[in-house]
């Protein structure tokens, strides 16, 4: 495998794992805060980017690299609202497709195709990631503070499906 695309991979399988982390901190703060749908929304979304780090853990193995399991900072266990864990999750998905965007570059750069070809999942799977979060914030906005929105979107996010195949990731309100 060459150099240089492995270690992109690699620091990619760290923003993945680290993005795990990052959704479950989340989680944990809403089911503190008796948002049982948000959490539970989050904690699956914490397992669907788990799954993002192993995908790319197998495919650098099975293409002779050296997958690496970096140690993780603790991820940020308070948030002021709701609002603002949706704000930051919002940036934190931007910040994962321009890492995307990167390993992209580089792969075209080396002339990985094999690897190119592989990261076009990651691509749309960010598409995808980006839509829900700002179809999300909108609808937070919309509430307004009000506590009957509030439980109502709490509520509509417990009953979202959520799927964590690799053809897909996850929507809001299917």
């Amino acid at each position: 495998m060459n150099k240089r695309v492995e270690k992109v991979l690699n620091d990619q399988i760290e923003k993945e794992a680290s993005s795990s982390q990052f959704y479950l901190a989340m989680a944990s703060w809403a089911e503190g805060e008796g948002l049982s749908g948000t959490a539970k929304f989050l904690y699956t979304h914490s397992d669907e980017e788990r799954f993002h780090m192993l995908k790319l853990v197998k495919f650098v193995n099975e293409r002779g690299g050296d997958a690496i399991i970096a140690g993780l900072k603790t991820p940020q266990k308070e948030f002021k609202s709701l609002e603002s864990v949706f704000r930051l999750l919002l940036k934190h998905e931007i910040m994962v497709t321009e890492s995307i965007n990167n390993l992209v570059d580089v792969c075209l750069q080396e002339k990985d195709y094999t690897t190119h070809n592989f990261i076009q999942w990651y691509v749309s799977e960010q598409l995808e990631e980006e839509a829900l979060a700002r179809t999300i914030l909108d609808k937070i906005m919309l509430i307004n503070g009000d506590n009957a929105g509030l439980y109502m979107f709490d509520r509509d996010l417990e009953n979202a499906t959520i799927q964590t195949k690799p053809s897909s990731g996850g929507s809001f309100g299917e």
